[in-house]
């Protein structure tokens, strides 16, 4: 009966989700376990990544756990009245610094090329985006279309009103295009903040008078088109800090450069397109010669 009842409730929980306007993908879930579904290929491999790390913390933690009840079990004093005196077992001790190490190199074998592909920005990133952290809301800027954005967090009532997350919605939503690579300019114009989208696998510290860089693509085949993507500021910049998220959509690149268009921004035209000119005015005709 019970096992019916929870069925009926997943059941109705995944009705209720599909049914909202907007699509929450990359949002907290209540009494979540694991990491957000991943938006982007570098999020994916971090998520790869954290369950291979899993993996060996839980091989390792069983394995402590059963030498722990061997011994209590083997060398007490009942079952061991009269215990051994040693002070060294060489193969032991080869076994305990080696398979660390065997470990430790195969954590660094797959986690310093997923560093490497967070921190290096790709040569061809399309757009730049420039967030700034301020107390307590952010600005989002594409300096290259001329729009300019501040996003700060919306109300409780016009939250519940409109059906949107309180604490993660925001006023001014931040349109970001799929399938595109952006690269993100992070700065503060006063304390320390910090610009973190878990979907994206993307947080970078806001430091006034540095700008620090990251990048992100957002994959349509792993979140459609239309999704909404949720951050926070992730340090503690003052009495405001809980009060401070990122609300992205991930839109098509279409949809994008209308959103720009509307903003008052302007599309650089493409590479390689002639400048256009003014239309060449007609010559005056030649004056005849005299005779």
């Amino acid at each position: 009966m019970r096992r019916s009842a929870l069925i009926a409730g997943l059941t109705a929980s995944v009705v209720s989700l599909a049914g909202t306007a907007h699509a929450a993908v990359g949002a907290p879930t209540p009494q979540g376990l694991d990491l957000q579904a991943p938006a982007t290929g570098i999020m994916s491999q971090i998520h790869d990544f954290h369950s291979f790390l899993l993996t060996i913390i839980v091989a390792i933690t069983l394995f402590v756990l059963a030498l722990l009840l061997w011994v209590i079990v083997r060398y007490n004093r009942r079952a061991n009245p009269t215990p051994r005196k040693f002070t060294h077992n060489m193969l032991v001790e080869v076994i305990w610094t080696i398979v660390p190490v065997l470990i430790l190199v195969a954590i660094a074998w797959k986690s310093f090329p997923l560093l490497y592909a967070q921190e290096r920005i790709p040569e061809d990133a399309e757009i730049t985006l420039k967030v700034t952290g301020n107390s307590w809301f952010w600005n989002f800027e594409y300096p290259d279309q001329g729009v300019a954005i501040t996003a700060n967090l919306l109300p409780e009532d016009e939250a519940r009103a409109q059906n949107r997350p309180y604490l993660l919605a925001t006023t001014e939503p931040l349109l970001v295009p799929a399938d595109t690579t952006v690269r993100v300019l992070v700065t503060s114009n006063d304390v320390i903040h910090s610009f973190g989208v878990p979907a994206f696998g993307v947080k970078e510290d806001a430091i006034q008078g540095r700008v620090n860089e990251g990048w992100f693509n957002v994959d349509s085949s792993m979140v459609p088109v239309g999704s909404v993507i949720y951050g926070q500021c992730y340090e503690l910049c003052g009495v405001n800090h809980a009060y401070m998220p990122i609300e992205i959509h991930v839109v098509s690149r279409a949809d994008w450069e209308q959103w720009i268009t509307a903003q008052g921004g302007a599309l650089p035209a493409p590479e390689g397109a002639a400048p256009s000119q003014a239309p060449a005015q007609p010559s005056a005709p030649a004056a005849q010669p005299t005779r």
